[in-house]
């Protein structure tokens, strides 16, 4: 769900918003070293005002990509790690009763900010994971009959560990489909690791990050990516792998109409970023997997070993108008 930007801001040229966009990814490939695909599709999640799950093993860099882009981009920045003992008023916040004045007061929860890493959140209770349910797709809690708005711009940043690790509870389909992007780090290459190696604690480098956006300069970059140009061609190219998804012996569960929404979305963020004029298609090629791979359900018999494999094959399928 989108909703209505409501910050007052001045107008920035076209230029100026892919100049800061630019100078976003310089800034974050100087701290996760040899991530660029990674990069580009984390900028390309938040500019479509999507939620982006990270899964991996530890110490990959999960989390040091989520506090990169908020330093990056400027935005207010609260960690929570999920434990199996997390209570939803830890998230969202509790009313307390001060004796002075005889009323209760709210105290908000770290979700009140503009960027929150839930941490490792498959380690908590689905009791806990709910409670960023409504968070995530109204942009909004309700505590105690009242509903509290969330600042602007909200994105929700979450990691998990593979469902296979000890003292994991697996994410509902309702969860994941909050996401528009589940990425995965992956193991960095021969030259990056060593860099990682021989340098000094990545951790250190943080400070030196200094924002490239603000706030309303971010809000401005979302309008103009949801003005990037759709052609007909293109939705028909959409709608095509939306139905191979359906239709493919390989699949239990295809695309629903919100996935196809998601994929226009982030395929729209890229194309800006990669700065075309409008939507081709290796912009939705270059995002399919991110976007499909959460949401499809393998059928059972499928020769297909990973999500990334299946959207292949689903790609290679299609023909590409």
């Amino acid at each position: 769900m989108q909703r209505g930007n409501t910050l007052e801001t001045l107008p920035t040229s076209i230029d100026a918003q892919r100049s800061a966009v630019e100078s976003a990814q310089k800034a974050l490939a100087r701290i996760i070293l040899g991530k660029d695909e990674q990069i580009t599709l984390a900028l390309s999640c938040l500019l479509a005002q999507g939620h982006l799950l990270i899964e991996d093993l530890p110490g990959l860099g999960k989390t040091m990509l989520a506090q990169s882009l908020a330093r990056t981009l400027g935005l207010s920045f609260r960690r929570i790690q999920f434990t199996s003992d997390l209570l939803p008023a830890d998230i969202i916040g509790v009313s307390v009763f001060r004796q002075k004045s005889g009323e209760f007061e709210f105290q908000p929860g770290p979700v009140f900010s503009q960027l929150i890493l839930a941490d490792e959140v498959n380690r908590a209770t689905p009791k806990a994971q709910s409670a960023l349910l409504e968070a995530m797709e109204e942009y909004q809690v309700s505590v105690d009959g009242d509903t509290r708005s969330l600042p602007e711009p909200f994105f929700v940043i979450a990691t998990q560990n593979p469902g296979d690790q000890i003292g994991t509870f697996p994410l509902p389909e309702s969860q994941l489909d909050r996401f528009l992007m589940r990425v995965a780090m992956g193991y960095p290459d021969e030259a990056s690791e060593r860099e990682l190696i021989a340098g000094g604690d990545r951790r250190l480098m943080l400070d030196g990050i200094e924002a490239v956006t603000t706030p309303e300069t971010l809000i401005e970059l979302q309008n103009s990516i949801r003005k990037q140009n759709v052609s007909d061609p293109l939705i028909d190219y959409v709608q095509a792998l939306v139905r191979n998804t359906r239709e493919s012996a390989e699949i239990e569960i295809g695309l629903s109409p919100r996935g196809a929404q998601a994929l226009i979305a982030a395929a729209r963020a890229r194309s800006f970023i990669e700065k075309h004029t409008g939507v081709y298609p290796d912009d939705i090629q270059a995002v399919f997997t991110a976007v499909a791979g959460h949401r499809i359900k393998p059928a059972g018999s499928t020769r297909f070993r990973s999500p990334s494999e299946l959207c292949q094959h689903v790609l290679d399928s299609v023909a590409i108008p």
